[in-house]
């Protein structure tokens, strides 16, 4: 599929389980080759529209295409051309990792002479070949989710679900996993649409990402745009003396000063073209700047404002 195509397209997408409206038309445009994140606190929706575009859950209204073919009406070719991981691990303890591979390649009517090439292809990637003939309760946490991901790759999927794939991971496995994910999409062209509550995560990972909140989106763009959405960012100066501070305020005739560190920090969107304006009137005064940072909103920021609600779980990795 091209890159300019869509992978995945949703107009007005409507969910609700008796009363409680879940999903109330929902808009989505994922390009092919491209990796789209669907952000949200536990219960916003995330995993039911996970569960609604794979097909495993009806919905009440809209219009559902995933590569090109229509959800309701085609679910069979729809599942022909993803692959799905869920929160909670698919793999089967009683088997070694090498028989949970070679299971799904009969599932997915390979042979079995493909079905055993592809197992050994894939343990391979994903760096398991040592533990293939092990079971996975002796595997690391990150080790089990990087089988599970690998199980839902046997098909060759063009289309791949990965609803919350690093819940419970410790920071190094998270780390490993976005790297894993990062290759698919760079090297295998695979379309991934990502569920997370982790805010890092999103913004570590997607081209474009949606915030989902009461089953509404309430906002969708790249993390710089839904950065600039709020308020709060702001250009650092530095400067090397008080002198320079009071010429830049001057010149500027805005901004925070803090005649201790000798700094200003002036009010901007963030962006290059903010950042010029202030760079262009400072030259024109001939002001020395020793140094300049640019201060943006995070996405915590962002969902906050938005959903103003508690953000989703923040973990810092190392």
């Amino acid at each position: 599929m091209p890159p300019s195509e869509a992978a995945i397209s949703v107009a007005g997408l409507r969910k609700a389980f008796g009363s409680k409206v879940v999903l109330d038309g929902i808009d989505l445009h994922v390009p092919a080759g491209s990796i789209f994140s669907l952000l949200g606190s536990n219960g916003a929706g995330k995993t039911t529209t996970v569960q609604i575009l794979s097909t495993l859950v009806p919905f009440d209204g809209g219009t559902l295409t995933i590569a090109g073919h229509d959800v309701a009406r085609q679910p069979n070719a729809v599942r022909a051309t993803i692959g799905v991981t869920g929160q909670f691990s698919a793999v089967d303890n009683m088997l070694t990792g090498e028989e949970n591979l070679r299971l799904m390649g009969d599932l997915c009517h390979l042979s079995r002479r493909q079905g055993k090439q592809r197992a050994r292809e894939l343990l391979e990637q994903f760096d398991l070949v040592e533990a293939a003939g092990k079971l996975p309760a002796f595997y690391s946490g990150g080790m089990r989710r990087r089988l599970d991901l690998a199980m839902g790759l046997v098909g060759r999927p063009r289309i791949l679900f990965l609803d919350e794939p690093t819940t419970g991971l410790d920071p190094r496995s998270r780390r490993t996993m976005w790297e894993t994910i990062q290759r698919l999409v760079s090297e295998e062209g695979v379309t991934l649409f990502l569920t997370t509550q982790y805010l890092e995560e999103a913004d570590e990972l997607a081209d474009r990402i949606a915030v989902l909140d009461q089953g509404k989106l309430v906002a969708e763009g790249t993390a710089d745009e839904l950065k600039r959405l709020v308020a709060g960012g702001h250009i650092r100066l530095q400067f090397a003396d008080r002198y320079w501070l009071d010429q830049a305020y001057a010149a500027l005739g805005q901004g925070v000063r803090d005649d201790e560190a000798l700094a200003l920090k002036v009010p901007t969107d963030g962006s290059v073209r903010a950042l010029k304006s202030v760079l262009d009137d400072l030259e024109v005064r001939s002001v020395e700047v020793a140094a300049v940072t640019v201060h943006t909103p995070d996405l915590d920021d962002v969902f906050l404002t938005l959903t103003s609600r508690p953000a989703p779980q923040k973990e810092t990795v190392r």
